[in-house]
């Protein structure tokens, strides 16, 4: 470390000797160009200067001095108000200005040890220089032919020392100050060259001391410092919130701040002003402000009395952080007595928000009063609260509510999320202020209506919406562990309730080795989801039990049950994201759903689905879901053997459940049914056995399915061994009629064709009874054919005799005497019988 540190001095001094022999040999050969601006006593403490002006036809190297020397308790300022050097920056090689504010000696020789303040060229100016001692020197270098005074042009002056002390100086220091509150309750707070541009490599410490019951303010009126990156790595102002820098750090700012106005906790403020080394042309003028000693400041115990937290900094401004579900109060300032005026605190109340936690906040006010305006409005004093997170987008003039007056309104808010924000703002008038109750609850995030309690648990009734979604807590975001949440979905009588899960992730044990989905209740012992039928009589029926990827099929609440309960339960491990589904309230359907039926007193049967081997249709256009419910029985001390000869059904329980579609099978009528979907290969056997006599069969699909070919099943009325009085199967050993050998279907299960085997082909027997009734059919249509052919042709026939050429029918003779009315009459009568025989031969035809 010696050697290392002795290497640099050495260079340091070479490089410094050269420095100086150059400097020194240049100023001597052109000192008709240097000039000193001296202040004297009774002399001028301002004036201008301009660039010198010759001719170097050779192009020398030219350089000259300006030194600017302040009297005894005076400081040296410099501003340029022209500059236009023939130079090209940055490199500044052939005319540029070289910049020293922090000259403690002004002999020539000693400025090589004066901290080098820039080299400026081309037409920007260095900014305004004030000296931190007694001495501002510029050195103009130029190689040009000529030189002009309208290269540069400026302005200098001497001003009073005494505006830089902020307070009594500390020895041996160049900007440290101390500040007593007794001796100056107010001032002036400034950089050290202020406001030209700072010095670099330096570091000022400022500290206010004031007597007990007193605070200190601190304002900041102009701040412009280099800017090194949000945790201002270089240049910075840090102040603490104590006596010196041991005390807890209220905040480090950098680069330019606004309105930047901070207050101490108690009666002492410590500032430190540190720059860093740099060769960069950084020209920040520092900063400016005011401060001041007050006990009439704000008292923080309406703050410590409570669980808040005063913000460091701030007057009155505090944050309540939860405890986990819990609750307190916040007061207006010096409540219960009435708050001073032009005052603004901020309440910070924020929720748990981790990977376990999130909670809202629930504000109910107890007291209230606020006098309005002199136009009955908020605009003397006002309650600001904002619900949305406003502050974190610094967007306060987004509020949620404005409050004033003699009451709250609304009394009760709650946050969107877990943060909550009041802004109080006193006015010219006075008023006792405010008193609320907070309370921390958990935030799930779910659509619904929620449990009065706070409790994760939701109600969905048909008389408010008839559809909807709802999720798991936070979703999609990971729910939390520990959590017991419930769901309600209430139907009116004569209704229904529809489930249909889009999105399910819920933790399971992986190291399980399965195939066929997460479902049931041995499968799932850690996180789970629990679908229940809930009855009138607070009865319930559970329907299935989920986890991991295995998104429940659609579901219908049963006929007669007062709705549905949905129960997700998580333990104290890891979590996942959870659910999303829908829920549509629809008339309720008979017991067999759309189609399906009740079978019974039969020893077998086929079922399949909806158009098979076409694919089936999802539900009517409008309606959320379509089911098909079979019902079938055989005799006591039977049982019903399933055999699958066909099965393509969408989803696949392993990696995603059957959210469209699913077959559920019960094959005991009081345990939960089993989920079928996917797709059987040709050469798996799907055998089932129900474990009485009696099973039921759902086919659901939801308004999402897209179809397939679905399923066809064979079942047979068994009875299980060893020995039975009817055929008795060789593989599967089940008994079934012996009405069911040989007829061309696979009663005995899968893998098991024992019932069709050795049967002998039965030859096709010739129907003469449908050949003699087509033929008898044939000849009724002939004979109906010529029947009309000939009622046709004698109603023209009998037409021409009545209407054209009248015959006489042959009748009774008339009596040998008769009367005019007597011969009228019987003409009548032949006319009607022709018009009725006419009117029944039509009729035929028409037939």
């Amino acid at each position: 470390m010696a050697s290392s540190y002795w290497h640099a001095s050495g260079r340091h001094l070479i490089l410094s000797i050269l420095w100086f022999q150059t400097f020194y040999y240049q100023i001597r050969i052109t000192n008709e160009c240097d000039q000193t601006f001296v202040s004297r006593q009774g002399g001028p403490l301002n004036g201008t200067f301009h660039a010198p002006e010759f001719v170097n036809p050779k192009g020398h190297s030219r350089q000259c001095v300006y030194v600017f020397i302040a009297g005894p308790g005076q400081r040296a300022e410099v501003v340029f108000t022209h500059f236009q050097l023939r130079g090209t920056p940055p490199d500044c090689i052939h005319e540029y200005m070289d910049v020293y504010s922090e000259v403690v000696h002004t002999e020539s020789a000693e400025l090589i040890n004066s901290p080098f303040g820039g080299r400026y060229c081309g037409p920007i100016p260095p900014r305004r220089r004030v000296s931190l001692y007694r001495a501002i020197a510029l050195s103009f270098y130029t190689d040009k032919n000529a030189s002009s005074p309208d290269l540069f042009r400026g302005r200098y002056a001497f001003v009073n020392d005494t505006e830089f002390e902020v307070g009594t100086p500390v020895p041996n220091t160049p900007c440290s100050f101390l500040v007593k509150g007794a001796a100056k309750p107010t001032g002036v707070i400034l950089s050290p060259t202020y406001p030209g541009a700072y010095p670099k490599n330096i570091t000022c410490t400022y500290q206010f001391l004031g007597t007990p019951n007193q605070r200190v303010r601190l304002e900041f009126r102009d701040f412009d410092l280099f800017y090194g990156g949000p945790h201002c790595p270089f240049d910075y102002v840090k102040v603490y919130d104590g006596p010196d820098n041991g005390s807890a750090i209220i905040g480090t700012y950098c680069g330019q701040q606004r309105n930047l106005v901070l207050y101490s906790s108690e009666a002492s403020l410590f500032i430190t002003f540190v720059t860093l080394t740099r060769t960069a042309s950084t020209q920040n003028r520092g900063f400016k402000g005011i401060f001041e000693f007050s006990n009439s400041f704000t008292k923080l115990d309406f703050i410590s009395k409570n669980d808040g937290i005063h913000i460091r900094g701030s007057e009155c401004d505090q944050k309540i952080l939860s405890k986990k579900e819990s609750s307190g109060s916040v007061f207006s300032p010096n409540y219960p007595f009435p708050y001073m005026p032009k005052l603004v605190c901020r309440y910070f109340i924020y929720g748990l928000q981790d990977a376990q936690h999130l909670e809202r906040v629930r504000l109910e006010f107890a007291l209230f009063e606020i006098p309005k305006g002199p136009k009955s409005d908020c605009s003397d004093g006002y309650l600001k609260i904002y619900l949305k997170g406003q502050e974190t987008t610094d967007s306060y003039d987004k509020f949620d509510y404005e409050m004033c007056g003699e009451e709250a309104n609304p009394s009760v808010v709650i946050s969107e999320g877990p943060r909550l924000v009041m802004v109080f703002s006193s006015g010219e008038k006075m008023g006792r202020g405010f008193k609320a109750n907070y309370t921390f609850e958990t935030e799930y995030k779910i659509p619904g209506t929620a449990s009065p309690d706070g409790s994760c648990s939701f109600t969905y009734r048909s008389t408010s919406k008839r559809k909807g979604e709802f999720n798991s807590p936070r979703y999609p975001s990971n729910y939390p562990s520990n959590t017991n949440c419930t769901y309600l979905f209430i139907a009116t009588h004569n209704e229904q309730v529809i489930l249909v899960f889009d999105n399910f992730k819920v933790r399971a044990d992986r190291n399980t080795n399965i195939t066929s989905g997460f479902y049931g209740l041995d499968l799932c012992q850690e996180d789970w989801l629990e679908i229940y039928n809930i009855y009138h009589n607070s009865s319930e029926k559970l329907l299935g039990r989920y986890c991991g990827q295995t998104a429940p099929g659609p579901v219908e609440s049963y006929r007669g049950a007062l709705g549905l309960k949905v129960v997700l339960h998580s333990d104290a491990e890891n979590v996942y994201s959870g659910f999303r589904a829908r829920y549509v309230f629809e008339t309720a359907k008979n017991i067999f759903g759309d189609c399906g039926g009740n079978i019974s007193n039969t020893d077998y049967g086929v079922i399949t689905s909806p158009h098979f081997p076409l694919n089936y249709d999802g539900p009517l256009k409008g309606r959320a879901s379509k089911i098909c419910n079979w019902y079938i029985s055989v005799r006591p001390r039977y049982k019903i053997m399933l055999h699958f000869e066909r099965f393509m059904v969408e989803g696949d329980p392993f990696p995603r459940g059957c959210p469209a579609a699913v077959l559920r099978l019960w094959l005991n009528l009081n345990e939960i049914p089993t989920e079928l979907c996917g797709e059987k290969r040709l050469e798996d056997n799907w055998q089932f056995l129900s474990e009485s006599n009696r099973i039921r069969i759902s086919f659901v699909t939801a308004d999402k399915a897209v179809g397939a070919q679905g399923f066809k099943i064979i079942w047979t009325e068994v009875q299980e061994g060893p020995s039975c009085d009817e055929f008795q199967c060789s593989k599967t050993g089940y008994c079934i009629p012996f009405k069911l050998k040989c007829n061309n279907i696979y009663n005995c299960g899968a893998d098991d064709n024992s019932d069709e085997d050795n049967c002998t082909p039965k030859v096709a027997e010739k129907n003469y009874t449908t050949v003699s009734a087509c033929a008898v059919a044939t000849v009724m249509f002939v004979l109906l054919m010529v029947v009309v052919f000939c009622h046709r042709k004698r109603r023209r026939r009998s037409q021409d005799r009545c209407l054209v050429r009248p015959r006489p029918i042959p009748v009774a003779p008339p009596p040998l005497s008769t009367t005019p009315s007597m011969r009228r009459s019987h003409h009548q009568q032949q006319q009607r019988m022709c018009e009725e025989l006419g009117e029944r031969l039509a009729n035929i035809d028409s037939v």
